[in-house]
């Protein structure tokens, strides 16, 4: 039997995700259904805008995200917040961010996009429709999305 070796250049890389979101329950459901979908990620979790940030400007922290993934309606700083905030910081601005929250308010809507928001997904209140939200939502990643390299 013949072995087949992948050239390193064809090994799967994981994408990098930060998820900021204060919903364990969505969390949970988040890590399962990428899982399940087959996309190969490392999600880090923080509970809300402060501790995003936090992770995004530690020195020795989370490793560049290719997507963050981003709820509106937090503790101490909300989703809408985040965003303006990120997208104001040279370093960081260039990360894709989509919006997935329960919030259909066209107000919410407008205001990410005009935050430069990649995407806005509104997430299904029914498990399953949600858990094939996410699942879908990994595959547009995996296989659409192309971000930019992180500036020098």
């Amino acid at each position: 039997m013949q072995t087949v070796h992948t050239p390193p250049s064809l090994t799967p890389v994981p994408i990098e995700i930060l998820l900021v979101e204060d919903s364990e329950a969505d969390i949970v459901l988040t890590r399962e259904a990428f899982a399940d979908a087959g996309v190969l990620n490392n999600l880090h979790v923080a509970r809300d805008g402060v501790e995003g940030l936090e992770m995004l400007r530690a020195a020795d922290g989370l490793p560049r995200p290719d997507v963050i993934l981003l709820d509106i309606n937090m503790p101490r700083m909300n989703g809408l917040e985040f965003l303006q905030e990120i997208k104001r910081d040279p370093d960081l601005m260039t990360i894709p961010v989509i919006m997935l929250t329960t919030s259909q308010a066209e107000e919410d809507i407008l205001r990410s996009y005009q935050a430069f928001a990649a995407s806005y997904v509104v997430k299904p209140v029914e498990f399953g429709r949600f858990y094939e939200a996410i699942q879908a939502l990994g595959r547009y990643m995996l296989t659409i999305v192309r971000a930019p390299l992180p500036p020098h």
